[in-house]
């Protein structure tokens, strides 16, 4: 299993546009056989920084979704908000 975190931090103004558009990525991911959970977390110091918390059975099933029509159109969306790149860490199970 693999865990992915992906922080990203938000143009002024722009944070409920991030969110929307999230929500349907989420929805859509959501529906893929190897997707385990999919969520966006806020940071509740700063509504700026908007992180998705995901989980994969595998790295095939993140590899397929990372090239799934809805991940590519959506996250080009999602990048024209952001100040900066996303921070993304994937994790493996150590145990």
């Amino acid at each position: 299993m693999l865990k992915v975190v992906a922080k990203a931090c938000v143009k002024v103004g722009e944070t409920e546009k991030f969110k929307k558009l999230s929500s349907e990525l989420i929805r859509e991911s959501l529906k893929e056989e190897a997707n385990i959970s999919y969520n966006l977390y806020e940071d509740i110091s700063n509504n700026q920084i908007l992180t998705f918390i995901e989980e994969w059975k595998d790295k095939e099933g993140l590899a397929k979704h990372m090239k799934s029509p809805h991940f590519v159109r959506i996250m080009t969306e999602l990048g024209k908000l952001q100040e900066k790149d996303m921070d993304i860490n994937i994790y493996a199970n150590c145990f």
